[in-house]
């Protein structure tokens, strides 16, 4: 059985160089001019620290209540009585403590968030005449968040859910502890050159090979801060509270940023964020909404009166800097309101005209894009008026690093009952009997028409499904995505209310999240109501002529611009006829 972790103020020493045995790298030889993925070596600084001594305290109080919860301060009274309701709950509380010795686990409330549109469920209808709060705690010691939905005007806990190896959006007060361990840690001063100031994408999560935070097994950021044209990232781990190395990356050099919020965050919340809104053209018809942290979400989408979707949304960005060394950012893209996410909605969604069609789009920046460690995400559905549809998703850079792979995930639920799930066997069709995944290769078969996969009930009404290589004139190269496939279930809520980061920022293989509501059982999906899971996997390239995932400010007519080499990505669904 898991126990709960030990708070070691010992920083970690990580024996790692490439190339070499095993043996960790003195602080001395970690400088500015050094290459990218050099990593320090531990030290001490934090044992009598202030900040973190209180810390452990609240940690050690806690785990001799009961229930053995860190609660969350600063709420106004509705959030705390739902609060209060849910550590009162036995479904809530079913991992505080260890099976075996009843050991206290350390759990902390991460988050008390009214209920949105985005979040209802079959289970919390009667919410839509109520007051409702979505209530998400973490485990360290099993490193799962448990989400409570509470009916304050009824005083109960509606529905518990559990998404293991998950990580919810980071406090405030757990973003200060990151930026406190980061600017005082001795490695990164020295590796700084003498201080370490302003720290960017403190509450973003992280992964780092051979530590703790390796596939977020422990609870990791990485305040990351901009030198010249390289990036240091100091990753902390907030389940020890400590430094457990540092790395550089190469980011180039640019101009000033030159984006700004086009509407203020109230507005742009009170008008996508707490309500539905309706569009209507070239025959489809459908709702959609700004999230918490899973982007624009779509809902109730269809085609001449015809159902088609219950929802798509986007629900995770995974941004790896190396595949053999493993770090980089898991983060979530929402509302500028109620989310920890590094990347927020600007601007409005923008509903605009296509050939043969339209498009919704949403984008979302940092406030320094496009200078280093900024990023901007782009999110687009196209409708055509043939019928076909495509779920589209971009980075247009900068990024924090010119090596990185982005893997966005995109869940996308079909309304039809009873669908199953084929893919191209080179002859024919060939159906999937249970829950399953697939990488898209170099030596993966398509139809002349380059469709991969199909999704139709049992009289072949559906869509075939267009893979993406490179072919829709976006200058995209290509997604080599992961496609998952998973039953849906209405008295379940896997992903249909709003998900927290489920998986690592830097798993290279098929582990980026959905696998979740796949292993360890598959569920036969015959005749089903199904969901669509699609990864790409995006390579970023900030050589010249060659851009991809990349953008640089360039002066014209005496102003900062900004140029931008986006990476399109996405699959067309094309109705069978």
């Amino acid at each position: 059985m898991v126990k709960a972790p030990i708070f070691l103020i010992l920083l970690v020493v990580i024996a790692f160089a490439t190339g070499c045995e095993n043996k960790p790298l003195s602080v001395s030889n970690v400088k500015n001019d050094e290459p990218p993925g050099i990593l320090a070596a531990g030290d001490s600084a934090f044992q009598n620290d202030s900040l973190i001594k209180a810390r452990i305290e609240k940690i050690q109080n806690s785990l001799k209540q009961n229930p053995p919860i860190l609660l969350l301060e600063g709420l106004d009274e509705r959030q705390s009585a739902a609060q209060n309701l849910a550590i009162k709950d036995e479904r809530f509380l079913r991992e505080t403590r260890d099976k075996t010795s009843n050991e206290s686990l350390l759990n902390e409330i991460f988050g008390v968030y009214p209920l949105r549109e985005s979040d209802f469920i079959q289970q919390t209808q009667t919410c839509r005449q109520s007051k409702c709060f979505r209530v998400e705690m973490y485990n360290f010691a099993l490193n799962l968040t448990t989400n409570a939905v509470v009916d304050t005007n009824q005083q109960k806990v509606l529905v518990v859910t559990r998404v293991p190896s998950s990580q919810p959006d980071i406090t405030a007060h757990l973003t200060e502890i990151a930026k406190h361990i980061a600017t005082n840690a001795n490695e990164v001063k020295i590796a700084l050159g003498g201080s370490a100031e302003n720290p960017l994408m403190a509450n973003t999560k992280t992964s780092l090979n051979r530590t703790k935070c390796e596939r977020s097994n422990h609870l990791c950021v990485a305040p990351t801060f901009v030198s010249g044209e390289k990036a240091l990232w100091a990753i902390v781990d907030l389940t020890d509270l400590n430094l457990v190395g540092i790395r550089w990356t190469q980011v180039g050099s640019t101009g000033q940023a030159v984006t700004q919020k086009t509407l203020q965050n109230s507005v742009l919340t009170a008008k996508y964020c707490e309500q539905n809104n309706a569009v209507e053209k070239n025959g489809w018809k459908l709702n959609y909404m700004l999230t918490n942290s899973d982007g624009l979400k779509i809902s109730e989408v269809s085609f001449n009166g015809k159902p088609i979707l219950t929802s798509a949304k986007l629900v995770d960005w995974h941004v790896s800097y190396s595949n053999s060394e493993g770090f980089g950012y898991s983060d979530a893209v929402g509302c500028p309101y109620f989310s920890q996410a590094a990347v927020v909605a600007a601007v409005e969604p923008k509903v605009s005209d296509i050939k043969d069609g339209f498009s919704l789009t949403q984008k979302y920046y940092s406030d320094g894009y496009p200078t280093p460690c900024n990023y901007s995400y782009e999110q687009r559905y196209d409708f055509y008026s043939d019928g076909r549809f495509r779920v589209v998703v971009a980075s247009l850079g900068r990024g924090c690093g010119n090596d990185g792979t982005y893997r966005p995930v995109t869940r996308i639920a079909f309304a039809e009952a009873q669908n199953n799930f084929a893919e191209w066997s080179g002859n024919d069709w060939k159906n999937w009997q249970t829950e399953a995944w697939q990488n898209q290769k170099s030596e993966t078969t398509y139809t002349k028409e380059n469709f991969q996969y199909k999704i139709a009930n049992s009289s072949n009404q559906g869509f075939y499904v267009e893979a993406n290589r490179g072919q829709f004139g976006d200058k995209g190269r290509g997604d080599n995505a992961f496609v998952y496939v998973t039953k849906s279930f209405p008295d379940r809520d896997e992903g249909e209310s709003d998900l927290v980061t489920i998986a690592s920022c830097c798993n290279t293989d098929y582990k980026q999240g959905p696998e979740k509501f796949i292993e360890p059982q598959p569920e036969p999906i015959n005749n089903s109501p199904l969901v669509v899971w699609y990864v790409p996997q995006l390579k970023n390239d900030s050589e010249k002529g060659k851009e991809y995932c990349w953008a640089e400010s360039v002066v014209e007519n005496g102003i900062y611009k900004v140029k931008e080499y986006p990476c399109y990505s996405g699959a067309m669904f094309v109705p069978i006829r």
